[in-house]
């Protein structure tokens, strides 16, 4: 197995830096850092266990909790709006923003919880595999759209039954948004301060807003698309 590292250093207002190193596998994209070995209670599967989650009672704990818990320590005394400097790196790239910490813990968890193994959010993977930080609501269309319709075009090559106009994408976001209540949930018991629990709300915007506005969005770069929508 080979592994895909990326790091976040995030640098709060009190001088402290964090430093995650987040190893995935190559080609799963799965999470292989160690996870926590003294899990907190509020990563115990049943507590505020997502609507309809697939895992059965044998699964101790929820695996996306499970990874988060080795993050969230150092930020539970963060204001939403504190500003942090965090630096991203990976192989291809290092990226460097200064944002407001809800913004900074939306990206690094949301990285965390699709790779983690929960498998609900396990269809964000791919995106995971070439992570982007901090992305636009307008990226984050983009490489949405793009992705489900690789995903379509597998399925079409293995002559399976494909959604290219994207009409399920839908589906796909409400179990993520069922996982991001549930998250938010367990994440008020675990912090003090808002900025952990806000980052999951600004994603679960995000899982909103993305299907609702996709077609509207993806007209808006239909332009640049011209040399691409000639037909020879």
């Amino acid at each position: 197995m080979t592994t895909l590292l990326i790091t976040y250093k995030v640098a709060t207002p009190d001088s402290r830096e964090r430093t995650f190193n987040l190893e995935l596998d190559r080609d799963t994209a799965q999470l292989t850092s160690t996870p926590n070995a003294n899990p907190p209670p509020w990563t115990e599967l049943g507590f505020h266990q997502c609507q309809d989650c697939p895992l059965d009672k044998g699964t101790r704990h929820c695996p996306a909790a499970l990874q988060l818990s080795n993050v969230i320590d150092g930020f539970t005394d963060l204001v939403s709006y504190d500003q942090v400097r965090v630096t991203v790196d990976s192989e291809e790239r290092s990226v460097i923003a200064t944002l407001s910490a809800q913004q900074a813990l939306a990206s690094l968890m949301g990285l965390i919880m699709a790779s983690s193994g929960c498998p609900r959010t396990a269809v964000f993977r791919p995106m995971a595999r070439f992570h982007l930080p901090f992305s636009s609501e307008s990226e984050t269309a983009y490489r949405v759209a793009s992705m489900y319709l690789v995903a379509q075009q597998f399925k079409a090559r293995n002559g399976d039954p494909a959604d290219f106009k994207l009409e399920d994408l839908e589906s796909v976001y409400r179990g993520v948004h069922a996982v991001n209540r549930g998250m938010a949930q367990r994440l008020r018991a675990a912090s003090r301060q808002d900025a952990i629990v806000n980052a999951i709300v600004l994603l679960d915007v995000y899982s909103s807003l993305v299907p609702a506005a996709i077609h509207d969005i993806l007209d808006e770069v239909k332009p640049a698309f011209e040399a691409l929508l000639v037909e020879e």
